[in-house]
């Protein structure tokens, strides 16, 4: 029997609350250190491996995010101009009243307005995407079990199983940001597919082990 058998589940997500914050403190800090040429050459990669992805090249309406300026995330502003070149409507998060994500359609990046946490996000007026295929969802750290650790907000855990199926949701992170393990909460929502510069998984599901 290990520590896990030995806990209550309240005790478990505890632990795991606590051990998020702290890797989300790492995994800041490993990121903020890569120089800003070393983050475009990066995302132009993921943007390549994307570009190639089955579910990409069937889908006709894809969710992207807009990099928070200064957070060095992935930044996946060429794909928007590929996807539209290609004829395939694109939509962005919005973060409603309700603190509950929304994906809507612009016509154009240059649409979009300053959002929550520093991002752009559509305006209110932006109509909602009816039929999203797939959702490309940024992260801090990514598990093989596609388990992810964003700022904390639980924005995509609570919006992914909205859309998701039909929708296949695919983590982007840099290949540092690979973890052997995240720790999960209830609520936690896993992506379908991850997304590096150097590699592309399908998530593997956790084994629960034997009754």
């Amino acid at each position: 029997m290990n520590l896990a058998d030995e806990l209550d589940p309240e005790t478990m997500a505890e632990l795991a609350k606590r051990a998020k914050v702290e890797l989300r403190k790492r995994a800041r800090a490993l990121r903020a250190a890569i120089p800003a040429s070393g983050i475009a050459a990066r995302s132009a990669r993921i943007v390549a491996q994307l570009q190639v992805e089955p579910a990409l090249l069937a889908a006709r309406t894809v969710a992207l995010f807009w990099p928070i300026p200064g957070k060095n995330e992935v930044d996946l502003r060429a794909l928007d101009a590929s996807l539209r070149a290609d004829g395939k409507a694109v939509a962005y998060p919005r973060i409603e009243a309700t603190g509950d994500l929304s994906f809507r359609i612009v016509g154009s990046p240059d649409e979009l307005v300053p959002g929550g946490m520093g991002t752009r996000e559509p305006p209110p007026e932006a109509p909602r995407a009816e039929a999203i295929e797939l959702v490309v969802v940024p992260c801090l750290l990514v598990g093989p079990t596609g388990h992810r650790l964003g700022y904390g907000k639980g924005y995509y855990d609570r919006a992914l199983p909205g859309i998701c199926p039909p929708a296949v949701a695919i983590a982007v992170a840099f290949d540092f940001q690979l973890a052997p393990e995240v720790p999960t909460e209830p609520g936690d929502v896993p992506v379908d597919r991850i997304v590096t510069d150097a590699r592309v998984l399908g998530a593997t599901p956790r084994s629960e082990g034997p009754p």
